[in-house]
């Protein structure tokens, strides 16, 4: 026979009351421990700043609790809650008001140098809460992919402008090389035409020594031929 689904919901909010009680409860034998080594140890002021804090939100949720829930039943701090065999707590009954005179009969423990084990609550005051926070889900297989493919496109793109580039210096050394070749040819045809140059003063050279040698040879009769020249033009002018 199968239960009904207002007796499931009853069941899940007892569980679920009876789990904020579990908390409140530690929540509450934490703060009086802290308190209990706050006053034997001599706190801080931040210590003490930190335990009346723990103490209002601890009195919030509680009148939150009784307020939305009938019959539940937390205890206030102010109030004594006798230990049980399980789980003793001497330091409860030194803390209320009305058993302050008693705290010097029963005798108070010496000092105590704070130990490694005891928690710092000179830090920030966080919140107390029963679920704790999810941590950040992983993105979805889209986002992946979509993340992919934009730096796939930044890829490609900075591929083109390379290849691009490359295409342009591969040109740019075409033509270097085609100047080159140019210049080169140049220098070739400046070169023959020098040789030919050098060739033809060669020739001359050697022209002018013959005439050189044949003046040496023939000097008089050069000389007469010269004078005669000379008369002749001289001739002319006197018939003129």
């Amino acid at each position: 026979m199968s239960s009904s689904p207002s007796s499931n919901g009853l069941s899940n909010n007892t569980l679920h009351l009876e789990q904020i009680q579990t908390n409140l409860a530690s929540l509450r034998n934490g703060i009086l421990e802290l308190e209990a080594v706050s006053r034997t140890a001599g706190g801080s002021h931040s210590q003490v700043e930190a335990v009346k804090l723990l103490r209002k939100q601890y009195e919030r949720m509680r009148g939150m609790l009784l307020a939305d829930s009938q019959g539940v039943e937390v205890p206030s701090l102010d109030i004594i809650v006798a230990p049980t065999p399980n789980k003793p707590d001497p330091f409860s009954s030194l803390t209320s008001p009305s058993n302050a005179s008693l705290a010097p009969l029963i005798g108070t423990p010496p000092p105590r140098s704070p130990s490694p084990s005891i928690p710092d609550y000179n830090g920030p005051f966080t919140p107390y809460t029963d679920d704790p926070q999810r941590p950040p889900s992983p993105p979805s297989p889209n986002a992946l992919l979509q993340t992919q493919k934009q730096l796939i496109d930044t890829q490609d793109t900075h591929l083109s402008a390379l290849s691009d580039s490359i295409s342009r210096h591969h040109n740019l050394s075409l033509q270097i090389n085609s100047e080159l070749d140019t210049h080169h040819g140049l220098l070739q045809e400046l070169d023959t035409e020098l040789d030919q140059t050098e060739g033809r003063l060669s020739g001359a050279r050697r022209r002018l020594d013959r005439v050189g040698r044949g003046l040496k040879g023939n000097g008089s009769t050069v000389c007469i031929g010269v004078l005669i020249l000379v008369l002749l033009v001289l001739i002319i002018a006197f018939k003129t």
